[in-house]
């Protein structure tokens, strides 16, 4: 490549790092927005995630902490998870608009239902943490307490603050991230890299490794790990079924196209 070759090329590589930093400044100033306002309501953010621990718990339940400084990290870290959830909508929108000059107008096509469907599959892992999983393993938990009787100590459940919070964020992230699994396969499965008889052969493999995933990804107990698994192993038959229906839609195209290649 000649010198005035190189040159050609600086320009357009300085355009797309220009583009590129603008897309990043506009991510972050909307995630900065959002933590700002995250953080103002930081508290109630907080209630309505103990929700479900008032619920199982009953009228005394309490949550302590046992550091000064626990509750404000906790609020910090509260504004944090809530900036990075209401940010997503510009962030993708910002992915999208970068990559989208560099696709073709069906790939663009093809490529935006899924920066729609990413943060609704998350939201409704989300939302199975919330009002199923949780409940349900806070009961189990609590269940353990031991009224105080003569000889017997009481032990009773106090979850600090902070560890509540990370408990309930650690399952809406896992289960956020899990129900991923039908937008990453069925974009697989619309590019060609996958196939739905690929996914009935490796169903096998698919069920080891769901259940390797739930183990890691959840709290050290069994329902949790079940809770987990369960709706993965019936969003991947899900994915099987969306790209065999994809696979189906473009054989149709192709046939009604009489300029579609064999």
């Amino acid at each position: 490549m000649s010198d005035a070759d190189i040159e050609a090329t600086k320009a357009p590589l300085m355009d797309h790092l220009i583009e590129l930093r603008a897309r990043l400044i506009k991510a972050l100033v909307a995630f900065i927005l959002m933590f700002l306002i995250s953080f103002f309501f930081a508290k109630d953010i907080y209630n309505v995630l103990v929700a479900p621990f008032e619920k199982v718990a009953g009228p005394d339940a309490r949550l302590i902490y046992t550091a000064p400084q626990e509750y404000f990290f906790t609020q910090i870290r509260v504004a944090l998870f809530s900036a990075a959830f209401l940010s997503c909508p510009v962030i993708f929108s910002q992915i999208y608009q970068f990559v989208a000059p560099g696709l073709y107008r069906h790939e663009r096509k093809a490529f935006a239902p899924y920066l729609i469907a990413t943060p609704v599959f998350f939201t409704l892992g989300a939302l199975l943490v919330y009002f199923v999983v949780m409940p349900n393993l806070l009961h189990f938990f609590i269940g353990m307490q031991q009224a105080k009787e003569p000889g017997r100590a009481q032990i009773e459940l106090l979850p600090r603050v902070s560890e509540y919070l990370s408990l309930i964020m650690t399952l809406i992230f896992a289960f956020g991230v899990t129900f991923q699994m039908p937008v990453v396969l069925t974009l697989l499965g619309r590019i060609g890299i996958i196939h739905s008889e690929f996914l009935r052969n490796k169903r096998r493999y698919a069920i080891v490794l769901v259940f390797v995933i739930a183990a890691i990804l959840t709290p050290p107990d069994i329902f949790s790990m079940l809770a987990l698994a369960a709706p993965a192993l019936l969003l991947y038959e899900l994915s099987i079924v969306t790209v065999a229906m994809i696979e189906k839609s473009r054989a149709a195209e192709e046939t009604d196209d009489p300029k579609a290649e064999p």
